[in-house]
């Protein structure tokens, strides 16, 4: 049976490789079929050979169609219109007339398989007409013979059977090129939760080394500055920096595990982290010098885990700002209030102190918020430089929320990110 199939499409994709051949196959059985009907007549119980001979006009007309039969795909209604003319010549002169409307019949079948249903009928009827009433008109025997009726019959067939084929097809043609479609979506899909994958990890990775890496640098130069003179104070800076990189460590493989199999062994299963963990981070930039004041009236409501990652890891990179730009003496606040289905998180900072002017004691009020506006427009500017603000960025679009960044009046810099809690408990709907 498996060996009949291949076969079957083996022939298949033959002729589709070879329609030319399968023209003049049935181009020479239609002759042969019209040869030896033209020898055949009704009799009582059946068709009768031997009563007749063709005649050699009709021998004539029926090569001249099978002819035709071969170039029926690339010309359908050029064809059409020739055997239909050869057909009622045959069927107007002929006594008795050959069978050469079968060829009409065929040349109808093509032209209904290429074009439009409207087409097909307009087409069909009016060869259906011609044809038939050639025959009832000019035939030597009763209009009502079944020989009349079965031009009628033929002919309304062919029509029927090729507009069923071109529909098929059509059919066939809409199905495949909707699975292509399909296919292609399904891959374009694939490459851009691939990509969005990437540059969240990307995201991540460069929110815990700038973090981590920012206060170990901090905490090396405190450590350098003190050694000789306040010891202890040295190693307490140095415990720091131990601190700092054991947790960069583990969050950078926290990190790069999501890339592993869901099925390995090796991949984390501590939670990402969160607000839950803010006290923690607050911590870290205090003992880095940064001093933080914090504010929440979030109601202890449990945030979405993406929303939760996004929050923390906007303040975490916010605080990196401030104590990377924002000069030695620049204080910070970080506020996390809900607001009906959001989340607002805001971080503001004092930013660099004014520069002042050697031997000049007291300054004007204008001139102390110019300097200070200057200050705040180089520290934004030096932000703006990195992929920090970037990042933030798209993590709140991620998330269909707004990021507004800044420099606030009078110095400083103001970093607000307003998150949807579109999932989360019951009370959050």
């Amino acid at each position: 049976m498996t060996s009949f199939a291949s076969g079957l499409d083996r022939t298949r994709c033959w002729v589709r490789e070879h329609p030319l051949a399968l023209d003049g196959a049935l181009a020479a059985l239609s002759l042969a079929a019209m040869v030896i009907g033209s020898f055949a007549v009704n009799g009582v119980h059946g068709p009768e050979f031997g009563a007749r001979t063709p005649a050699a006009r009709s021998v004539v007309l029926m090569a001249l169609v099978s002819c035709a039969l071969l170039y029926r795909r690339r010309h359908p209604f050029g064809v059409l219109v020739l055997t239909s003319v050869l057909s009622v010549i045959e069927l107007s002169f002929g006594d008795p007339s050959a069978p050469v409307a079968m060829s009409a019949v065929i040349a109808l079948y093509t032209v209904a398989s290429r074009t439009d249903r409207p087409t097909t009928w307009r087409v069909g009827l009016l060869t259906m007409a011609g044809l038939t009433g050639t025959a009832m008109f000019f035939g030597s025997t009763p209009w009502y013979t079944q020989e009349n009726i079965g031009i009628f019959a033929w002919t309304g067939m062919a029509a029927a059977a090729g507009d069923a084929v071109r529909s098929r097809r059509a059919f066939v043609d809409a199905i495949r090129e909707r699975a292509e479609r399909a296919e292609r979506t399904r891959e374009e899909e694939a490459r851009r939760r691939v990509a969005e994958e990437r540059l969240r990890i990307a995201r991540d990775l460069h929110d815990v080394v700038a973090h981590h890496i920012a206060l170990v640098n901090v905490q090396a130069g405190v450590a350098a500055h003190v050694m000789d003179k306040r010891p202890d104070q040295a190693k307490e800076a140095l415990s720091h920096v131990r601190e700092a990189s054991r947790s960069a460590l583990n969050e950078l493989r926290a990190t790069v595990g999501l890339l592993r199999q869901s099925g390995d062994p090796a991949a984390p299963t501590e939670p990402a982290p969160g607000l839950g963990v803010l006290d923690e981070l607050v911590t870290t930039f205090r003992q880095a010098g940064l001093p933080v004041e914090v504010a929440r009236a979030d109601e202890g409501v449990a945030p979405p885990a993406a929303v939760d990652l996004a929050a923390y890891r906007i303040i975490q990179e916010a605080l990196t700002n401030v104590r990377k730009h924002a000069g030695d003496r620049a204080r910070a606040e970080v506020s996390v209030v809900r607001v009906g289905l959001t989340l607002e998180v805001t971080v503001l900072d004092t930013g660099a102190p004014a520069p002042t002017v050697p031997g000049q004691t007291t300054r004007s009020a204008a001139a102390t918020a110019a300097a200070a506006t200057a200050a705040t427009a180089a520290d934004a500017g030096d932000r703006e430089g990195g992929h920090g603000l970037i990042g933030m960025r798209e993590r709140v679009s991620a998330l269909g929320g707004r990021l507004s960044a800044g420099p606030r009046y009078g110095g400083g810099f103001r970093v607000q990110a307003i998150l949807p809690l579109k999932a989360g408990n019951g009370e959050d709907r």
